[in-house]
């Protein structure tokens, strides 16, 4: 097995990312999201050097376990300097953390440093990344997160060909006899949530899919798409 420790989330787990939730609000989002049934909180983390865009430090997801956020924050980095940051993430109270690997300069060390800490780790890999790439370093990773977007900004189109991919990469695992589990990122909706299912995603991370979907007629704005999602996926 390669998952360093018991999950704290159940499988298939939503994952709303934030990137996408009303920010002037976001503790009352986040509780909001978590009470309707989402398992985990996707924190994208965006440097403006790796992608073009900026967002969110370790203080924001540090302040978010201030004001009692208990639940699984999954931090995916998409930053040019690996190396400098990951430990101020882990620190801030990070779950899982993921990364891409040309962003390190030793990606394994890397990946024992995130095991270590307790959190689970995970490598991050582009829709024109060949998973090839990645097999050398499956041996260390709790997870790998699939980006069926080319990361930067939320709102994009769904790349199905990531599925493809989703398929050879659950073959892969399983031939390794390890426990991996298979996140995806990017383009997640009522759509394709159950089509990424059945090419073995474990983990749907979710922006606009969820946060763009509120019923502010009920008590809960989530609860209705969050009934639906599972429905799709129990189906």
């Amino acid at each position: 097995m390669s998952l360093s420790h018991t999950l704290p989330f159940r499988t298939p787990a939503l994952a709303p990312s934030i990137l996408s939730c009303d920010l002037s609000a976001i503790a009352s989002e986040v509780s909001q999201v978590l009470e309707a049934g989402s398992d985990i909180i996707h924190f994208d983390v965006m440097d403006n050097q790796f992608v073009p865009n900026l967002t969110f430090g370790p203080v924001v997801l540090q302040k978010l376990r201030e004001a009692g956020v208990t639940a699984p924050i999954d931090v995916h980095l998409m930053v040019a300097d690996v190396d400098r940051l990951l430990s101020d993430f882990i620190d801030a109270g990070a779950t899982m953390i993921s990364f891409h690997p040309h962003c390190s300069i030793n990606p394994v060390n890397q990946l024992s440093i995130i095991k270590t800490s307790g959190c689970l780790a995970g490598l991050a890999i582009n829709p024109d990344q060949p998973i090839s790439v990645f097999e050398q370093y499956l041996p260390y990773c709790d997870f790998i997160l699939l980006m069926s977007v080319f990361p930067g900004r939320s709102g994009q189109k769904f790349i199905s060909s990531v599925l493809e991919k989703s398929k050879a990469l659950r073959a892969i695992i399983k031939r390794s006899q390890k426990n991996i589990l298979i996140e995806m990122d990017g383009g997640i909706t009522q759509n394709t949530i159950a089509q990424a299912h059945q090419a073995g995603v474990d983990i749907f991370v979710m922006g606009n899919g969820i946060f763009t979907q509120k019923n502010l007629q009920d008590k809960n704005p989530y609860s209705a798409v969050t009934n639906t999602l599972r429905e799709l996926l129990s189906n």
